[in-house]
């Protein structure tokens, strides 16, 4: 197994594209063509980290949060992350870092603790934009299923539960072949008139590059015309956050003593308490403040996150319950959920839950 092997299955479930821009993700240290025997999932690739994969024998760290963030001026063992990066260097181990890409998947970040809660009818708090996009091209009417058949095999036309949409229009073309053309139809320095099918489907941003290969692969004129724009459509199983209902309404105090054995955590910070049963609930993983207000428009009882501030508590407005269960708190069934994912999909291949607690956070 290669590197590229093992993060093209990541990038498949969580694409890089969706990545905050913010946000310093996909292979940090080492080389897509280095070979894995074994894998090592952490949430933090700290330096302990880094020493428990070189002792388990592991070529390969995959971590939620990514190690380096800003910019690295300088190798030297004066910071915790140098430390880190330049020991992974020195035993030859790559880091893998995925954050913001896995955050904004339904399935990712945020489905340990919906699963723990038994959450139905999830869907995203915050959608992305920007994730959908269009293509719009011109084929002659003869070649229309050749390059229909092509697109769809790449992932274009999908909506929803719905695949191989498109919408067509015919029209006419026309277009003059210069000296040294070779064109599909007509002749050199003649204008040529042809019946042609405008086509158009949308895709995932994240497989434009794929959309654009197979396009010119499949299309038979020498100089394909097309365009693709971004459309406003946001999809529910991308963005930030989740939420959904539980199974049953439940009081306030026995919400949170429930959180509270969920998470292991001594203590959870919270807004104040309104004497209302708790349902909808809201979740986003690490820090979630920018979101209040869209949990509360979706209909959140409760919104579970985490490093709100002291004024954030006040945008409750006496109808939702805001809950800090702490950044790691929040976060702390991903390692689980990478490792799931990786496994499924690789069941016969070592990988390694890293045993450190990674939390920089402790309680008295």
């Amino acid at each position: 197994m290669t590197v590229r092997e093992i993060t093209n299955c990541l990038e498949t479930w969580a694409p890089l594209a969706y990545a905050e821009d913010f946000d310093n993700v996909g292979l940090l240290v080492g080389s897509h063509t280095q070979k894995v025997k074994k894998v090592m999932v952490t949430h933090d690739a700290l330096e302990e980290v880094i020493d428990e994969a070189i002792a388990e024998n592991c070529e390969l760290v995959v971590c939620f949060h990514p190690i380096i963030f800003k910019g690295l001026k300088k190798l030297i063992d004066s910071s915790y992350i140098s430390r880190a990066v330049t020991k992974a260097i020195k035993h030859n181990i790559s880091i893998y870092a995925i954050h913001t890409a896995l955050d904004v998947q339904l399935n990712g970040v945020n489905a340990g603790l919906a699963n723990a809660l038994e959450l139905k009818e999830r869907t995203v708090i915050q959608s992305a934009k920007g994730t959908i996009q269009k293509l719009n091209t011109y084929v002659p009417k003869k070649q229309l299923k050749t390059v229909q058949d092509a697109l769809f095999a790449a992932g274009a036309g999908s909506i929803g539960q719905y695949e191989e949409c498109n919408f067509t229009v015919v029209g006419e073309g026309s277009f003059k072949p210069l000296k040294g053309s070779k064109p599909f139809v007509g002749t050199n320095n003649t204008r040529h008139t042809a019946e042609e099918i405008q086509l158009q489907m949308i895709f995932p941003k994240h497989i434009q590059g794929k959309i654009i290969k197979v396009l010119l692969e499949a299309h038979p004129y020498e100089a394909v015309a097309y365009e693709i724009t971004t459309l406003e459509n946001s999809r529910s199983d991308l963005g930030m956050g989740c939420i959904g209902n539980l199974p049953t309404f439940m009081r306030e105090s026995d919400f949170l003593k429930k959180l509270k054995d969920i998470l292991g955590t001594p203590v959870l910070r919270h807004s104040s308490l309104l004497g209302k049963h708790i349902k909808r609930v809201a979740i986003l993983g690490g820090s979630g403040s920018f979101a209040i207000e869209s949990a509360m428009i979706k209909g959140a009882d409760a919104y579970i996150t985490a490093d709100l501030k002291y004024h954030d508590f006040f945008r409750a407005e006496a109808s939702c319950l805001l809950v800090d269960v702490g950044h790691y708190e929040s976060e702390q069934f991903t390692k689980a959920t990478i490792m799931a994912h990786l496994m499924e999909n690789f069941p016969n291949f070592a990988f390694i839950s890293s045993k450190k607690y990674t939390n920089p956070v402790h309680y008295f």
